[in-house]
């Protein structure tokens, strides 16, 4: 199953945060944007996988 997300980046002086709205305290930072989206992206996963475990 594959779920898409909107990332939002933000600059911050020399660091780019980015967040997810739909998923929140979901949150990343970087340098870049691609340094940014994929902490992000590990932020999600850890975010959903701990939101299972609750549930379960």
């Amino acid at each position: 199953m594959r779920n898409e997300f909107t990332a939002i980046f933000e600059r911050e002086e020399q660091w780019l945060i980015a967040y997810c709205p739909e998923i929140p305290g979901a949150n990343g930072q970087g340098r870049t944007g691609d340094e940014a989206g994929e902490s992000l992206a590990q932020d999600v996963g850890l975010v959903l996988e701990n939101r299972r475990e609750e549930i379960h």
